[in-house]
């Protein structure tokens, strides 16, 4: 072929393969064969409906290709999701797990086949997957971002075999099953960019006056729906507000990779979900660690605060516990990440139910990595917002818990006493989070106070 027959194209490809397929076929060679070739057929089906095509299909792996990125998308999580229905008839050592990587890229046509590194980059993201699951390219997100009812977790940039530079990697966060329409887990994931261009994953639901959630040290909101307590606790409060959440940097579903651990890098995120939602006017609750990050936010932006809900979080980080304590929680953090995670579960929810308990554990570590969490933690001991206290200018309810192991009693009082005509409510309990323990009795207080006439719909 020479230059001039070159024909060249811009298209959407999908690469699927079977995870530990050499060890199916040992293990029962034409049961795993008529499986794969069931499932091949069904693939092509579902790939034909959804308006692409196969281009080739050796072995145990399909290469399709799309006009349309949304096509591809929503093509490999019908296919996902059918094949698990499948699989689930199995038994456990015969099923049969795709893996799926779908990339934006230029190609080179020859007849009905295509190549060049747009094929290359979709068949390592495929080897990226984990058994069951998509992985997407950064060129193939930027098509797909806002226009399917689907979650996505920044993997980061990869470094792939073969191709010069790195790819942007987002893994495919699949529907649940539909709850009811009060259920918080019904909103949509969407994203947003900082000043300074790191990717917010955010999320909104309910109808009303807008509540902006700080989330605290750690978060993950794909994983905090999954709880029941999350749920019916925000669930009540969406019925008359819209409550904004977001993933904050470093964690969850935003940029995961992140270098500045300041006050200030994390008010960004903040200013940039405010922003990007055109928000006027708003109450702002922030949650342990969100705390002093809604006080910064607060003063620098009185204007649209109309509420300030301080709940469980403290001025001065250095003063939530000793000094050998923090040091001891942030090694156990790096080295061994299983056992820093149970550890705060014990301080954070003590006493919890062995259900929330093993929420909580997975939503930490699955959130961050050990070394991001670490620095997180750090972070959380640096902050220091006493000089902005006496600077809040908007309505302000601080509630604390008496009992609180994660954020001593006192800073909450301290923090009230410095915050002019700010409200403290001391409550019962050693819950950390809100939604545990009396959660009627935070909600209770928060919507008296939220019921004033600066929040009230006109």
């Amino acid at each position: 072929m020479t230059t001039q027959e070159v024909k060249r194209k811009l298209t959407a490809i999908l690469s699927a393969d079977v995870k530990g397929y050499s060890l199916l076929m040992g293990e029962d060679e034409k049961g795993t064969v008529r499986t794969l070739n069931a499932y091949k057929e069904l693939m092509a089906g579902l790939i034909q409906h959804h308006h692409g095509q196969v281009v080739d299909a050796p072995g145990d792996n399909v290469l399709a290709e799309f006009a349309s990125v949304v096509d591809a998308v929503g093509c490999s999580v019908e296919i996902q999701k059918e094949l698990k229905t499948r699989n689930a008839e199995l038994p456990e050592n015969r099923r049969m797990e795709f893996r799926i990587g779908i990339n934006l890229g230029d190609v080179i046509e020859e007849g009905n086949k295509i190549y060049g590194d747009g094929v290359n980059i979709a068949a390592r993201l495929e080897s990226l997957s984990d058994a069951g699951s998509i992985c997407i390219s950064g060129t193939a997100f930027d098509q797909v971002e806002n226009k399917l009812t689907l979650g996505y977790e920044y993997l980061g940039e990869q470094a792939v075999k073969n191709i010069a530079k790195p790819v942007r990697v987002y893994r495919v966060l699949m529907e649940t099953e539909p709850l009811s329409s009060t259920d918080i887990i019904d909103r949509q994931i969407r994203f947003c960019t900082t000043v300074d261009g790191v990717r917010i994953a955010y999320s909104s639901v309910g109808q009303g006056p807008a509540i902006v959630i700080v989330p605290g040290w750690i978060s993950h909101l794909q994983l905090s729906a999954e709880l029941p307590a999350f749920r019916a606790f925000w669930g009540k409060l969406a019925r008359d507000h819209t409550l904004v959440g977001y993933d904050k940097h470093g964690c969850g579903l935003s940029e995961r990779s992140r270098t500045d651990f300041s006050l200030g890098s994390e008010v960004r995120p903040l200013e940039a979900v405010v922003d990007y939602l055109k928000l006027k006017r708003f109450a702002l609750c922030g949650i342990s660690q969100g705390g002093p990050v809604a006080v910064a936010y607060a003063v620098k932006h009185s204007r649209r605060v109309s509420h300030l809900i301080l709940y469980g979080t403290f001025s001065r980080g250095e003063a939530v516990a000793a000094d050998k304590f923090k040091a001891a929680l942030i090694s156990l953090i790096r080295a061994h990440w299983g056992m820093g995670s149970k550890t705060l579960s014990d301080i954070f929810l003590p006493g919890a139910d062995e259900a929330s308990v093993r929420w909580f554990i997975r939503l930490q570590r699955e959130a961050a990595t050990p070394e991001m969490a670490a620095r997180l933690m750090e972070l959380t001991y640096s902050l220091n917002v006493v000089d902005l206290l006496p600077k809040v200018r908007v309505p302000t309810l601080v509630i604390h818990r008496r009992g609180d192991r994660a954020t001593p009693f006192q800073l909450g009082m301290e923090m009230a006493s410095m915050i002019p005509n700010s409200r403290f409510v001391p409550l019962e309990g050693n819950m950390h989070l809100p939604y545990f323990g009396d959660a009627d009795a935070v909600l209770r207080i928060m919507g008296e106070f939220l019921d004033a006439p600066a929040h009230r719909k006109e």
